[in-house]
């Protein structure tokens, strides 16, 4: 543990922080599993979500590693009926959404006004399978071959569409899609949604189903990928010295987001607050970061004067962190700018799970409530040998036991979309 760590613990307390939002429910569909519990302890445990694509899967021969998040039977969220026009992205949200809500203990109509409940669902790609696989059939057949259920199975308003239509949630519902920071700017939204007052809950996150050739080959192509490996769970090398791209992943993480005077009155358990949000744009180049992270930090201090805290405040960063050799310089720059010589410890679960594009934001602030509420920092799979350009407070090896009073996750994005948002103990009376 470092020395800020332990001066943090010592210190305990908090800068006066404005109100946020509270976390009463999780569901994931993640490589790791769908249980939060699960995932974490994997997380904590240093296991890895990632393998190689087995024989028969569509994405099998064009990648060399994924992590493919755990099969969901159409049946299982939705009736028979409807299963052949709904895209795989959609299917993980809606499970993934029916998990959180449960996890709330909080059924619509029942525990919350339908009108003063939103949803805010991200992807980075929508229906990906579906529109390949009805390109393939009008190439095959013309016009006829073309499904009428192509349009409500791809588009990316889906997710968000198909969770309120089950839910019965009659209040703002939206799709953000703003690439691989999309699942933190969905749980931003939720933020603002309470904290105006439009909403009492809001079910937010993110879901991505890319595991596709032709997404695989224009990664591939685009050197973007983690090659050469000789296991599929060392590829994916966040931090590390010998990284060379990130590792594709897929699947869905919701959060269920209350008003802390809502769930008080309903005797809900909190997991962490969602204390405050910043974004900002690099306007750089629609692909790489800005080298000197100035972008990424704009975000990070936006993030702390939207919580009303400082610098010194934040014990712990899940860092975007995919493993590709700008990114995580650029990040680390970033880090040194807001934080200084003494930056928090940091770590990046993308080494265990792989990069779930516009689900990973969601997936890491769900990992990040979970630090909060455990008081346990994840490590980074696979840091052995720790680039010295990424001279940070890494959590490597094995977890962290520290307090937490404030935590940071970071979302960046092709584009420059940078987005970040911090969280802190939960303002409930019961704590999960």
């Amino acid at each position: 543990m470092s020395e800020r760590s332990v001066r943090a613990g010592e210190r305990g307390g908090r800068t006066t922080a404005r109100p946020g939002a509270v976390v009463t429910g999780i569901g994931l569909v993640s490589p790791l599993g769908r249980e939060p519990t699960e995932v974490f302890e994997a997380l904590t445990a240093g296991r890895s979500g990632l393998r190689a694509v087995p024989e028969g899967h569509a994405a099998h021969g064009w990648l060399p590693a994924a992590g493919l998040a755990p099969a969901v039977d159409g049946r299982e969220v939705l009736p028979p009926t409807e299963t052949r026009c709904v895209d795989r992205f959609v299917l993980l949200a809606l499970a993934a959404a029916d998990d959180a809500l449960a996890d709330a203990g909080l059924a619509v109509g029942r525990d919350a006004d339908p009108h003063r409940t939103a949803v805010v669902l991200a992807t980075g790609g929508g229906g990906l399978e579906t529109f390949e696989q009805q390109s393939h059939r009008r190439l095959e057949r013309g016009r006829p071959g073309v499904s009428p259920y192509l349009l409500p199975g791809m588009l990316s308003n889906m997710a968000a569409a198909r969770i309120a239509i089950k839910h019965g949630i009659r209040g703002y519902s939206s799709a953000v899609v703003t690439a691989c920071a999309a699942g933190a700017q969905a749980i931003a939204e939720g933020l603002r949604l309470i904290r105006a007052g439009d909403a009492d809950v809001v079910v937010c996150g993110g879901t991505e189903s890319s595991l596709h050739p032709t997404i695989a080959a224009a990664f591939t192509n685009a050197r973007a990928l983690a090659q050469g490996w000789d296991a599929p769970e060392q590829a994916s090398r966040p931090f590390d010295a010998r990284r060379n791209g990130f590792v594709l992943g897929e699947g869905s993480a919701v959060l269920v987001l209350e008003r802390a005077e809502h769930a008080e009155a309903r005797g809900a358990a909190g997991y962490a607050d969602v204390l405050g949000w910043g974004a900002s744009t690099d306007a750089h180049h629609p692909t790489m970061p800005r080298p000197d992270g100035t972008g990424a930090a704009d975000a990070m201090r936006a993030a702390l004067a939207n919580a009303g805290l400082a610098p010194g405040d934040i014990d712990y960063v899940n860092a975007h962190g995919t493993g590709t050799k700008l990114g995580d310089v650029a990040e680390t720059a970033a880090l040194r700018a807001v934080f200084g010589a003494e930056p928090p410890a940091v770590s990046s679960t993308k080494g265990a799970t792989g990069h779930l594009l516009g689900a990973a934001g969601a997936l890491e602030a769900a990992v990040t409530a979970l630090a909060v509420a455990r008081g346990t920092l994840p490590p980074t799979l696979n840091l052995t040998d720790p680039d010295p350009a990424c001279d940070l407070d890494h959590v490597r090896g094995a977890a962290r036991t520290v307090p937490v009073r404030a935590a940071l996750s970071n979302a960046f994005a092709f584009g420059g979309h940078n987005l970040s948002l911090i969280l802190g103990p939960a303002s409930t009376r019961t704590a999960r």
